[in-house]
């Protein structure tokens, strides 16, 4: 997500401070080349050695006659972002009052004026968080174009984003924003019927695919609804890039698709959902013996979103067990037709649960694989969608 971006991380004194080194790790697993800034607050509380030794890369501590700031985040300076994580309420306050007593402080005035984008991640107690000072200086730095990743409010305190959030809010703030204006529902994960109060019948859809388009809808500017199953347990996942809608059924999964599909642009529908319903069974069934059950054909999530939005620009997803190329294309175009699909994306079962995947993006005259991380073919596939919709095609 952030290949080839240079990013400038200023690291103020709040006990976050210790997640900057995963931080800056975790960036530069996504592309990114990454300098460190530190307050005077910050070095008490973690070493600027284990911020080199994270980046590879010399940590600015002072301002000095080398003139870092402008070196940094500069007009034609090396940052193409600036990340303020952790921002303590003392460092909002000052960078929303033009207040450069620290090398943070300092590169954050320099970029805003300078036009950098700057991205905060604010962390500190929650009475801070809820000050009237801080909420005006953060509305502040919100008029003045600043992205802000929010914190977790848990326990009393404004807890830091996510390394998934931060990394996700970096993207965003550096990339071109083609989806901007446009409504993105994402399905994802498995749903499951019940046979009876205890049991389920789903299946293994871990939900990574489709939440890792969410996300890169979202890196790229979109309003994303995620319309996510739990399968046999919700999944505990970081879900800050979109409006998330839980179901569990195929049904309340069809019923929630149709009603965000009703302002949508676009419907991705990556979610492994059940062929089958069951009628489900009032008291536990009893073990120990034979059991039939009538499996009853469920509607096509795509196929009834179709019928009620002709027009709406859809991508289905298919997963196949056979292994075949050839079969997995033959299938994506059957349902691209039956269903008057933009593209499709076939896999082979064997991805299920994985971070790796193996994929062909199948359109009407041409299909081509890819190999990667499924944050990666999420990507992929959103810039696809962006060329789809650039053509007009529905």
């Amino acid at each position: 997500m952030l290949e080839g971006v240079n990013v400038a991380l200023g690291v103020s004194g709040s006990i976050a401070a210790v997640k900057c080194v995963e931080l800056a790790h975790e960036l530069r697993r996504h592309g990114a080349s990454v300098r460190g800034v530190m307050t005077p607050a910050a070095r008490g509380i973690i070493h600027p050695w284990a911020l080199e030794f994270a980046t590879e890369r010399d940590v600015v501590t002072e301002i000095t006659g080398r003139v870092e700031h402008v070196e940094l985040c500069g007009r034609e300076g090396w940052a193409d972002v600036l990340l303020l994580a952790p921002a303590t309420a003392n460092t909002v306050g000052k960078v929303a009052s033009a207040v450069d007593d620290t090398p943070v402080t300092t590169c954050a005035t320099t970029a805003l004026g300078a036009g950098v984008p700057v991205v905060c991640a604010p962390a500190m107690h929650e009475p801070m968080y809820d000050h009237p000072g801080v909420m005006d200086a953060l509305g502040q730095l919100d008029e003045w174009g600043v992205e802000f990743v929010d914190p977790r409010l848990e326990e009393g305190k404004a807890k830091i984003a996510t390394e998934d959030a931060i990394v996700t809010g970096v993207a965003r703030a550096v990339s071109e924003r083609p989806l901007a204006g446009r409504h993105v529902v994402v399905t994802a994960g498995a749903t499951a019927e019940s046979l009876d109060p205890v049991r389920l019948l789903t299946n293994r859809s871990s939900g990574k695919m489709g939440r890792a388009l969410a996300r890169a809808c979202h890196a790229r500017g979109a309003t994303v609804t995620l319309v996510h199953g739990t399968g046999s347990t919700k999944p505990d996942v970081d879900t800050h890039y979109a409006d998330v809608e839980w179901v569990e059924s195929s049904e309340e999964m069809l019923d929630a698709t149709l009603d965000a599909c009703a302002s949508a642009d676009v419907l991705a529908s990556a979610a492994a959902i059940s062929d089958f319903t069951v009628e489900m069974a009032d008291e536990k069934i009893r073990s120990g013996e034979a059991r039939t059950l009538d499996l009853h054909p469920a509607p096509k999530l795509i196929d009834t979103v179709r019928e009620r939005y002709p027009d709406l620009t859809i991508v289905g997803f298919k997963t196949e067990t056979s292994g075949d190329d050839e079969a997995m294309v033959e299938e994506a175009r059957r349902i691209m037709d039956r269903s008057d699909l933009a593209f499709v994306v076939a896999n082979d079962a064997s991805v299920m649960g994985s971070e790796e995947t193996r994929a062909l993006f199948v359109s009407r005259d041409s299909s081509d694989a890819f190999v990667g991380s499924k944050l990666a073919l999420g990507v992929e596939i959103t810039d696809e969608l962006v060329r789809v919709l650039a053509d007009g095609t529905p």
